[in-house]
């Protein structure tokens, strides 16, 4: 059971430095992270000694069951969200009232403004999500199984693959192995893309055959409770076009060489430069356009993120992808993805589907 009261407290710090007494959660990942609560449409007002949930009537009995110690303000129908913010902090009497400048909306800053024109209001950014990057041994365990589920998931679709079924076909098929599998959902919609479609990083599913090209890309994932899982990997469908296996053969030896380099203290852009200097070296320099990875956790892309403009270093206990590329438009692309966790004297990689070319070939 994840310790809410010490995420909480953790906050209170971070919220004192930033020169603030209490905050004002409005982003509902945030609310989940510090509660346990996991509905929506509730703000969490965390005070000096003490927080607030300001809920409404349709939750009580879920919050009677995930987070009964927790003091609730619950508005009754008609009642305004803005008008119990607005009672809550007139009763709580915070003076410098941290908010989430990120998530909250400037028509709710200014309303809150109007209402307690006495509280001052501090703008900050991100608070919560630097809590959020460092996972907790209960977080790992719940990626870990949303790993599995994706995994196990995977391996029925690429058993059963057809030349006959659609991109469509095979992402819908995906979403429906992962709920079999006890997963919530897929943590976003599987991104299958065959031949020149797989050079879309974010192709959407089309009604185009698996038999119409050499080979597949797919990006998928599962959300087991609340975590989630991402992966990413291209099967061989047809007789092996040779240009394919140079391409992959690239990019997973990228792949490996920056996974090799993850672990604390070096620098997120340092992991994203290792990958870049291969597929560069290789020729490809500018057929991979985006970020190396990503962290993941209540969502599929959160903080931290491996990239040339990340100068942070990496910490034991974040989970990121790592996933490198190379594009060519007309012709397809190669990406392969995986989830690291960061350990305190190294890495681990937490998924485990093959990726050696050999195990690509379905044909």
């Amino acid at each position: 059971m994840p310790d809410f009261e010490q995420r909480r407290d953790k906050l209170r710090r971070l919220v004192r430095k930033a020169d603030a007494d209490s905050i004002l959660i409005t982003n509902f990942t945030n609310v989940t992270y510090l509660t346990g609560f996991t509905g929506d449409d509730s703000y969490l007002l965390l005070l000096p000694a003490g927080e607030i949930l300001i809920t409404d009537p349709r939750y009580t009995t879920q919050l009677e069951e995930e987070c009964p110690s927790l003091e609730l303000a619950v508005r009754q129908p008609g009642v305004k969200m803005i008008d119990m913010v607005e009672q809550v902090i007139k009763q709580s009497k915070p003076g410098k009232l941290a908010v989430e400048a990120a998530s909250m909306t400037l028509a709710l800053y200014q309303q809150i403004g109007e209402k307690v024109p006495d509280v001052s209001l501090v703008p900050t950014n991100g608070l919560a999500e630097e809590l959020r990057e460092i996972k907790d041994k209960d977080e790992v365990a719940e990626i870990r199984l949303a790993i599995e589920c994706a995994e196990r998931a995977f391996a029925v679709i690429k058993a059963a693959l057809r030349p006959e079924q659609t991109e469509k076909e095979v992402g819908d098929n995906l979403e429906h192995q992962i709920r079999l599998f006890g997963g919530k959902c897929s943590s976003f919609p599987p991104i299958v893309a065959v031949g020149p479609r797989a050079a879309l990083p974010h192709a959407r599913p089309s009604r185009r055959k698996i038999g119409e090209s050499n080979f597949v890309l797919i990006d998928w994932g599962a959300k087991g409770q609340l975590y989630v899982s991402d992966l990413t990997r291209v099967l061989v469908t047809a007789k092996i076009p040779p240009k394919l296996q140079r391409i992959y053969e690239v990019v997973l030896t990228a792949q490996r060489q920056a996974i090799a380099a993850i672990k604390p203290g070096v620098l997120m852009c340092d992991v994203d430069k290792v990958a870049r200097d291969v597929i560069g070296n290789a020729g490809h320099g500018k057929h991979f356009g985006h970020g190396l990875g990503h962290g993941i956790g209540q969502e599929i892309h959160e903080s931290p993120r491996l990239a040339m403009d990340q100068k942070r270093p990496l910490k034991a206990g974040m989970v990121v992808t790592v996933e490198p590329g190379i594009y060519l438009p007309g012709w397809g692309g190669v990406r392969i993805e995986d989830d690291v966790l960061v350990t305190k004297t190294g890495h681990e990689v937490l998924t485990s589907v093959p990726k050696e070319f050999a195990d690509s070939v379905i044909a």
